[in-house]
């Protein structure tokens, strides 16, 4: 991807990120010296070293009569994505409240190949409520999408702050790994000897995302409040009647 493109997406359009970019190449300068780099007027100049001073991109100091303008590492921009995170975070709530639910259609969306299955992955860790519902496969997830994406899947979830209750057949462990653990925000249970899952399944936020196997290799999310309220529901059921494991720590 180009830096302009990435630039525009920060927020950086059209001269913004050209001003930027000729003030990083400047190091410290002023306006007329970035604006002969930028090969833009003075004056239009002067208006975006404002902008960017605004943005805690640029910082400058005065020397006489002059503004010597300094670009700031470019590790600034990671804060503005967070700060955009952040104002996003804030309203989410909000915005999530105007959906209006009456007469609503499900919504069911199939993606297919590895690709699809890691679309669902990702999606479960937008979770709201920070607690995930899954019934795992653990023979199959080792093939698609494979351990080390399920390793790097399970270390940002923990990071994300989201709990996980899972339950699993033992008839279909690999290796013991991902046990119940306080430090890793999963509680296990181990669904009755003539429960097999052959398929994955996440239930999150009027959700159910679907995982299949080598076989059927595809992911799906059902977006549908009665059909996630239902799945919720046997869920708990086979909750009550699956082993309970002990904790790692």
């Amino acid at each position: 991807m180009a830096i302009q493109q990435v630039l525009d997406e920060l927020g950086l359009k059209k001269n913004k990120g050209v001003v930027y970019l000729a003030s990083l190449e400047t190091g410290s300068g002023t306006a007329l010296e970035i604006a002969t780099k930028a090969r833009l007027p003075r004056t239009t100049v002067i208006e975006i070293l404002d902008a960017l001073a605004a943005m805690a991109l640029v910082s400058y100091v005065t020397k006489g009569r002059a503004r010597i303008y300094s670009a700031e590492s470019p590790e600034k921009l990671k804060a503005l994505l967070k700060d955009k995170e952040r104002s996003l975070a804030s309203v989410l709530p909000e915005l999530k409240s105007l959906v209006s639910t009456k007469g609503r259609r499900p919504k069911i969306r199939v993606y297919d190949g590895l690709a699809g299955v890691k679309t669902v992955f990702e999606d479960t860790l937008t979770v709201s409520d920070k607690q995930l519902r899954g019934i795992l496969s653990m023979a199959d997830l080792y093939k698609i999408p494979g351990k080390g994406f399920m390793d790097d899947y399970v270390v940002r979830r923990i990071k994300a702050g989201i709990q996980l209750r899972v339950m699993r057949s033992e008839i279909k462990e690999i290796e013991e790994t991902w046990p119940t653990s306080v430090t890793e925000s999963r509680t296990l249970r181990y669904a009755p000897a003539d429960f097999v899952f052959p398929m994955t399944q996440y239930l999150y936020d009027n959700k159910v995302g679907l995982i299949g196997t080598e076989k059927e290799n595809f992911g799906m999310i059902i977006e549908s409040e009665d059909f996630y309220q239902t799945q919720k529901n046997l869920f708990e059921i086979m909750w009550q009647v699956s082993r309970i494991t002990k904790s790692r720590d």
